[in-house]
């Protein structure tokens, strides 16, 4: 698994600095990776970030996001734009032969936040969040190269899972910036008035009920894709379980407080990021169970983006078998042993 060097180590220096600074769980899990999967890791997830900064803080989201689009334009051609993100990011696409389906639906997940949408049921939610984070997931399988749909699926509904968790973590900060994720079904049956709780973000039991709701959803998601961790790369299984454990912690937090993510924000503490990685380090070898489930159908399409591999004849077709391997590694962008 051997990735040729990115355009330059200052590059992927200056996107280690961007996760160190923007996710400290998420750094804490990538340091687990060996080191050709974590310099991709990072790469990617400079790329993330500074899309998701350049919407949030550009001079108008609105022309933000076109200029995003062009600088994904720009990467698939070969021609970043002159910033060590997308250098590196024109990396990773070249290398690992990454679909654009998969960069351009997070790029229409930053569209529906442009756009205010706001989310009805869980299902409408969970179209968002395989937009924004399952996308992600399935990037991050692909730089393991792992392409089994199998594992794709997995990979989205922990990428979907660590966004639910998210939203029930950022509550009253989502709000306070006008947002809300929350399925509005759950909030009226709660007694509570959506447009209330924009208006005036505050904790109540109800709200703290349907906060717990949402950590129940993401429960399942993380159960659903723990088996997919057995399909990665034995080296880097103990990094994507430590991820699945930090995030799963910071809904317990949250639930521990009564759902209450309004008057303060969630924080899983630097000691106990230690045990759970401790503990997927020790776990990551005993892990199994189906994970040939469908993919959640708000995934479905993300997966169907990633071509499945040719199978290799069978072992008695020897010679058949060895073209197949040379054609194989002489694929545009597959480095050649």
């Amino acid at each position: 698994m051997r990735m040729p060097s990115l355009p330059d180590p200052a590059d992927l220096a200056a996107c280690r600095a961007l996760l160190r600074q923007g996710s400290r769980s998420f750094h804490a899990a990538s340091r687990l990776l060996p080191g050709e999967v974590r310099d991709a890791v990072v790469a990617l997830y400079a790329f993330c970030r500074v899309a998701d900064d350049a919407v949030d803080l550009g001079g108008g989201p609105a022309a933000a996001l076109l200029r995003l689009r062009q600088r994904l334009a720009l990467a698939y051609a070969g021609t970043p734009a002159d910033s060590p993100a997308d250098r590196c990011f024109a990396a990773l696409v070249a290398r690992y032969r990454m679909p654009r389906a998969l960069p351009e639906a997070l790029l229409e997940g930053f569209q529906w936040d442009i756009e205010g949408r706001r989310y009805e049921t869980l299902a409408a939610l969970e179209a968002y969040a395989a937009r924004v984070a399952g996308s992600v997931g399935v990037m991050m399988a692909l730089l393991m190269d792992v392409r089994d749909p199998a594992a794709l699926a997995r990979a989205a509904d922990l990428g979907v899972a660590m966004q639910l968790t998210n939203i029930a973590r950022d509550v009253g900060e989502d709000a306070r910036n006008g947002r809300l994720y929350l399925p509005e079904a759950w909030l009226r049956e709660a007694g509570l008035a959506p447009a209330a709780l924009l208006a005036r973000p505050v904790h109540s039991p109800a709200l703290g009920q349907v906060v717990q709701r949402l950590l129940d959803a993401a429960a399942l998601r993380y159960r659903a894709a723990e088996p997919g961790i057995a399909l990665l790369p034995v080296a880097c299984r103990p990094a994507i379980l430590a991820a699945r454990l930090i995030y799963a912690e910071i809904g317990a937090v949250v639930a521990a407080r009564g759902g209450d993510s309004v008057s303060a924000r969630a924080v899983v503490p630097g000691r106990r990021k230690l045990v759970l990685a401790g503990r997927a380090l020790a776990g990551a070898g005993l892990l199994g169970g189906a994970a040939g489930a469908p993919p959640l159908a708000a995934n479905a399409f993300l997966v169907r983006a990633v071509p499945v591999p040719p199978a290799l004849p069978p072992w008695w077709q020897l010679g058949t078998r060895w073209v197949r391997v040379l054609e194989m590694l002489a694929q545009p962008g597959r480095t050649q042993p």
